[in-house]
């Protein structure tokens, strides 16, 4: 019985291990390494970070050359095939640029437990009129990162219906207007704002100041519209970690001077 409990404790450490290493390596490596191995691998508390590599052709090529047998497999099938491994235990998925639309609608459905969702711009791009609707179904969503979203303000309108326990926005190399960071502050629970890399401009940013009270971070380095000063640091003397770094009014190049244009967004001269 001792020995028994010894085995089943060490599969639970094992579990515990593998399901925080890379999916590339709990498909192609781990599951080769012993029975045991394979048999943890299968698990699927294993498969409740989805990360997804993003290079479509050398992972679909790779998973064909080891599971020879499936037969033709289509990039829908492949990650269909990972989400249905988490059996709706999945709190995190970081989707490819290549996912389709299907295997997005499949993931809103079997991953009703998500907690930290990651959505890259192709796919932004390419599915933005599903996207809100689909968000609606990720109910104990907590965090969303975003690169380039189209339709930020109508995803923020989603999330703050029907995401009680939102917390954490992250938002990449984007253009962030006042209506969308009017959307922003009306997150009641918004703790950790990353607006890196953005356009946002100086009245929006102090709305963000001023309205998100329970805010203990907010980055936003390396943005353009704004120039940090001692107005902007008092605003933000509530903010444990405020990352202001690097934000300009414009860019200067060597050869000519960038500003960015309402209309039409960045201008070269």
């Amino acid at each position: 019985m001792e020995e028994q409990k010894s085995v089943e404790l060490n599969m639970d450490c094992l579990v515990n291990v593998l399901g925080r290493v890379e999916m590339d390596s709990l498909l192609f490596a781990v599951p080769y390494v012993c029975k045991s191995w394979y048999k943890v691998s299968l698990d699927p508390v294993c498969w409740k970070r989805l990360v997804f590599p993003h290079f479509e052709q050398m992972v679909m090529k790779r998973f064909m050359e080891v599971y020879q047998s499936i037969g033709p497999f289509s990039v829908t099938s492949f990650i269909n095939s990972i989400v249905r491994r988490s059996n709706r235990l999945a709190t995190a998925l970081v989707l490819p640029d290549y996912c389709t639309k299907e295997a997005l609608e499949y993931a809103a459905d079997e991953c009703p437990a998500l907690k930290v969702l990651e959505l890259p711009s192709d796919l932004l791009k390419r599915e933005s009129s599903i996207i809100p609707e689909l968000i609606s179904k990720w109910r104990n969503l907590e965090q969303l990162r975003l690169e380039r979203p189209p339709n930020l303000e109508e995803i923020l309108h989603q999330i703050s219906c029907h995401c009680k326990n939102f917390f954490g926005l992250s938002v990449i190399d984007s253009e962030v207007w006042e209506n969308e960071v009017s959307a922003i502050v009306s997150l009641p629970n918004i703790k950790y704002l990353i607006l890196r890399g953005t356009f946002i401009e100086r009245k929006s940013l102090v709305m963000i100041l001023q309205g998100c009270n329970k805010l203990e971070l907010l980055d936003i380095r390396d943005c353009i519209g704004f120039e940090g000063d001692d107005e902007l640091l008092n605003l933000a003397s509530h903010i444990n970690a405020f990352k202001l770094g690097g934000s300009t009014l414009s860019i200067w190049h060597d050869e000519y001077y960038c500003s960015y244009d309402s209309d039409c967004g960045y201008d070269y001269y």
